[in-house]
């Protein structure tokens, strides 16, 4: 291994290169809803289908795909899957009708959870232990940053010139992280070779089971809302493309704050901190829809939107990965996988409530009821779980 591979902070940086174009392709679509519908000639309410189904094939292929290949060297993958991810954003970027679109989306959305998991195994196979929820946080954060910095970026190109030129500087900055990853990327390999039925042990884990359900049952409200956050900017707070790129910042300023506030707490806290962050998150989705009515209210609201959203992923990523000690190569790519499936069922959701005429507002309503029952499951979780995890 080279100086340069056995570079830590190089490593991470790479790393959060490879998950800002992640998730800069997963989010931007949530600020190009209205330039979809009337390029393509579809609904709104359909265009929420680009986020639901890139979420559903996280879901649902992300875990076949790292099971057929859990026993490959963890770096070959970590490129052939980024190669996978620009290619189909090309195709996005080249795209002739909205069923080629989705069908980017889903070749897009195999990659996904199996490259969190692989990058946030490597990272905390490089880092000290109490440095490993920081490491995790940092691969995390490429993420946030494409939520601050990529999706408003993204939404002011798509809504000035053109919807194709957002995915063409996705590939660009994917042919980066390709590049990157060859480079300076470890050839990481467990000390043991993985076991399939060994790390399929995780899910008769308590403690990791009782935290898939906080995310299934209760993360799922944040996507029914944020889903359509755009369009409720423009009817609500009457923003045009600009104040529709301040917003889009504001929630991604907050994603990037709350995300690495969450990446301080020690394991043990790990729980309790949980709580406050959804019961927060609960109470400003209540009031979402009468705050961006007021101009500096809407930027307030999607800041605060933004870092209970984003301080809450880190928690929960981490009491998986840390409870299913069982599953070191499995329980990352698992952990990206029921994050999507929650933002499928969010999105699902917040298309369904639409569909059948009802307001944004209910939207709102419906997300913060789910969200409340994720804090109830997770104080239920505070009282029986296996602490010593933690520990």
């Amino acid at each position: 291994m080279n100086r340069l591979q056995a570079s830590r902070p190089i490593v991470l940086a790479i790393f959060m290169i490879s998950t800002f174009a992640i998730g800069m392709t997963e989010y931007v679509v949530t600020g190009l809803l209205t330039q979809f519908s009337m390029d393509l000639d579809v609904p709104i309410s359909t265009t929420g289908l680009l986020l639901s189904v890139y979420a559903l094939g996280v879901a649902v292929f992300g875990p076949i795909l790292r099971m057929i290949t859990i026993k490959f060297p963890t770096k070959t993958l970590l490129i052939i899957f980024m190669g996978i991810f620009v290619a189909s954003n090309i195709i996005a970027a080249t795209a002739p009708n909205f069923e080629m679109l989705l069908v980017s989306r889903l070749l897009s959305a195999t990659m996904h959870a199996p490259f969190f998991g692989l990058s946030m195994a490597v990272a905390v196979s490089i880092s000290t232990p109490e440095k490993r929820t920081a490491a995790i946080a940092a691969v995390q954060g490429g993420l946030t940053i494409a939520i601050m910095i990529g999706v408003p970026f993204g939404s002011f190109l798509g809504g000035m010139f053109d919807w194709r030129y957002v995915f063409w500087f996705i590939v660009l900055i994917g042919v980066i992280a390709f590049v990157g990853i060859i480079l300076t990327t470890p050839n990481h390999r467990p000390i043991d070779t993985p076991n399939l039925r060994k790390e399929l042990g995780m899910f008769k884990n308590k403690s990791v089971l009782l935290v898939i359900a906080i995310i299934v049952f209760g993360f799922s409200g944040v996507f029914t809302a944020y889903t359509f956050k755009e369009p409720m900017l423009r009817l609500f707070a009457g923003f045009d493309v600009t104040g529709i790129t301040a917003a889009l910042f504001c929630f991604g300023l907050g994603a990037v704050i709350g995300n690495f506030i969450s990446g301080r707490v020690v394991p043990k806290l790990l729980t309790e901190r949980l709580m406050a962050a959804l019961a927060v998150l609960a109470v400003i989705l209540v009031t979402f829809t009468y705050l961006l009515q007021f101009s500096v209210t809407a930027f307030i609201v999607c800041f605060l939107f933004g870092a209970g959203t984003f301080g809450t992923t880190p928690l929960l990523n981490s009491k998986i990965i840390i409870a299913a000690r069982e599953a070191p190569s499995l329980s990352g790519t698992v952990a990206a996988s029921v994050f999507n499936l929650a933002n499928a069922i969010g999105a699902f959701l917040g298309t369904l409530i639409l569909d059948l005429s009802a307001s944004y507002v209910i939207v709102t309503f419906v997300a913060a009821s789910l969200i409340t029952l994720g804090f109830l499951l997770t104080l239920l979780t505070h009282r029986v779980e296996d602490k010593s995890l933690y520990e």
